[in-house]
C-alpha cells in the first residue's frame, strides 16, 4: 500500500542521516539518556508536527500531544497528559512548557459547535469540557462573529486556559513563582505559516520576541 511504503521510504532517510551519515547523536542519546530543556504540549493535528515547525533535532524536545492541545485543570483525571508533564517537569527538569495551538482546529470546531447528539462521540465532547469556558468567553464577547471566526477566538482562548491550567498544578506553580519553569503559549497558523507567541499586549510572532542570545 502506498501509504506503508511511504513510511518505510521515510524511515530510511533517517536511518541513513541519524544511523549512517552522523551516528553520533544518538550514540550520544542512548549513552547519556534523554535531557530536553523544553517540553512541547501540541495537537494531534496531522498538519501540526511541533518538530518539522520548529526544526528541532532528536533529543531536543519532550512531546506530548492530544486533541488541541489541552492541559486539564489538575482537579480532573487526565493521566495521559499529566503524567508526561510530571515526568518531563520534575524528572527531566524542562526549564520551558509551551502549549502550541494552531488554526482550523478541529477539536475548537467541535466544542464551538456544541453537544453531538447526532454522532457517536464518546470522549471527544467529555475531553473538551475542559475548556468549555473558553467557549463560553468567546460566544459572550463576539456573538456578531461569524462561525469560523468565532472558532479563531477560541483556539486563542483555549490556550490561555490550558496556561491557567497548568499553574492549578503544585508542583507546577512553586517552580513557575521561583522562576525555575517559564510557561508560553504559541499560535501556529496552517495557512500562513505564521508562529504566534501570546504575549502581554496579545499575540506576535515569536520572530519579533527579545531572546538574548546563549
Amino acid at each position: 500500500m502506498p501509504e506503508r511504503k511511504k513510511l518505510i521510504e521515510g524511515y530510511k532517510r533517517f536511518y541513513k542521516e541519524y544511523f549512517i551519515d552522523k551516528p553520533e547523536l544518538y550514540q550520544d542519546l542512548s549513552a547519556g539518556g534523554q535531557s530536553p530543556k523544553l517540553m512541547v504540549i501540541a495537537c494531534s493535528d496531522s498538519r501540526v508536527h511541533p518538530d518539522r515547525i520548529l526544526d528541532t533535532d532528536p533529543g531536543d524536545i519532550f512531546v506530548v500531544r492530544n486533541v488541541a492541545n489541552l492541559v486539564p485543570s489538575n482537579e480532573l483525571d487526565d493521566y495521559d497528559t499529566s503524567a508526561a508533564m510530571e515526568f518531563a517537569i520534575k524528572h527531566l527538569g524542562v526549564k520551558h512548557v509551551i502549549i502550541i495551538g494552531h488554526s482550523q482546529c478541529g477539536g475548537i470546531r467541535s466544542l464551538m459547535e456544541g453537544k453531538h447528539d447526532n454522532y457517536d462521540y464518546d470522549y471527544i465532547d467529555p475531553w473538551m469540557n475542559v475548556v468549555r469556558q473558553a467557549r463560553d468567553k468567546v460566544i459572550r464577547k463576539h456573538p456578531d462573529d461569524e462561525f469560523d471566526k468565532q472558532c479563531s477566538h477560541c483556539e486563542k482562548e483555549a490556550i490561555s486556559m490550558s496556561l491557567d491550567n497548568l499553574i492549578s498544578f503544585p508542583w507546577i506553580r512553586e517552580r513557575y513563582i521561583a522562576g525555575e519553569l517559564q510557561i508560553h503559549g504559541w499560535y501556529f497558523n496552517i495557512r500562513t505559516g505564521d508562529l504566534l507567541s501570546q504575549e502581554t499586549e496579545g499575540f506576535k510572532p515569536v520572530t519579533e520576541l527579545d531572546i538574548p542570545e546563549p
